[in-house]
């Protein structure tokens, strides 16, 4: 920690496993449960040591059932508690699916709006440590098509501390959204972090020239793809979107009037997903701000690979970003 300038330096894993701690000292109704993440500290040992500062009762080991515990949890958040229900990966929720889209995300509207269910669900998301296809995958496009959840990515260090806290205040279930691919990923952020809106996108880096609209682990790319084009004269301006439901889009929506061009970054596929929402949202509402036309840098539409090098061809990278302004910058 740095006492003058009031910052500290920690990695993408110490950040949300400093917000798990502050939730559960902050609220005794809080408690977390999920595969392996208790004795053994969770999959990415984001948990480790909770068990023995918080005890088997807040700290819970839960047998290798999605649908059980995550409908444990609905119902535990029915009752009155507020759990933190950790899916090991991303593609493990789709055993759970039901539980997610048939019970959290309809009881309010099935109630007449009485049940509430105050829940958090953490996934484990992306590539990162070839996992191969089976563990890699980028699924928040599923989850944000669905009525009655918030969908959030935690795209940067201090969303990684600051979210959580934020969602468990939430009466209705929101899925965090955590990137593999960023765990050992050192950042400096503020001690102080304050109140961390879940309501709003966030512009990481003004500019003029182009839009770059990303979540996840797009955002530190794009930062650094943007850092790279101004040493050529192309101020990009980036967008974390950090919420994909409900999306901000007058964030986006008033930097598209001013960079007049757009470029959409994600993990996930092409095809039918947050890029395509967003592709519309700007042609329905944007359109006559636009001096080119939208374009997109996705994940290739294959399975994610098992070898290291074609596992990161799988996504955009920083360079792909670079290469894909300068030939809309420049008409190529």
């Amino acid at each position: 920690m740095d006492n003058s300038t009031g910052t500290i330096t920690l990695t993408y894993r110490e950040a949300l496993k400093q917000g798990l701690r502050e939730a559960l000292q902050n609220d005794e109704n809080v408690f977390l449960m999920g595969e392996d993440v208790g004795r053994y500290g969770g999959a990415f040992a984001v948990s480790k040591g909770l068990l023995q500062e918080f005890g088997a009762e807040r700290i819970m080991d839960v047998p290798l059932s999605e649908a059980g515990f995550v409908g444990a949890g609905i119902g535990a958040a029915m009752a009155g508690m507020k759990p933190i229900i950790e899916v090991m990966t991303v593609n493990f929720s789709l055993l759970a699916m039901d539980q997610i889209v048939n019970n959290a995300a309809t009881l309010l509207h099935m109630s007449g709006g009485q049940i509430h269910v105050p829940m958090v669900i953490r996934m484990g998301c992306g590539i990162g440590r070839q996992l191969a296809a089976q563990h890699s995958h980028s699924w928040e496009p599923f989850y944000a098509h669905i009525p009655g959840l918030i969908i959030l990515s935690v795209g940067t260090h201090e969303d990684a501390r600051g979210m959580l806290r934020a969602a468990l205040q939430s009466p209705d279930p929101v899925l965090l959204f955590e990137y593999t691919l960023m765990l050992n990923l050192e950042k400096e952020i503020a001690v102080d972090l304050g109140f961390i809106d879940i309501t709003k996108a966030k512009v990481l880096r003004e500019g003029s020239a182009i839009s770059i609209i990303t979540y996840g682990t797009g955002v530190y790319k794009s930062l650094e793809a943007a850092a790279e084009l101004a040493l050529v004269g192309i101020e990009a301006e980036v967008i974390d979107l950090r919420v994909l439901r409900p999306l901000d889009e007058r964030t986006f929506l008033e930097s598209v009037a001013k960079t007049h061009r757009v470029l959409i970054v994600e993990d996930a596929w092409r095809s039918v997903s947050i890029s395509s929402e967003i592709s519309a949202r700007i042609m329905e509402k944007a359109f006559y701000d636009l001096d080119a036309p939208v374009q997109r840098l996705c994940g290739v539409e294959v399975p994610i690979p098992y070898p290291a090098h074609l596992e990161e061809a799988a996504i955009p990278q920083k360079n792909d970003i670079v290469n894909a302004v300068k030939k809309m910058i420049h008409h190529d």
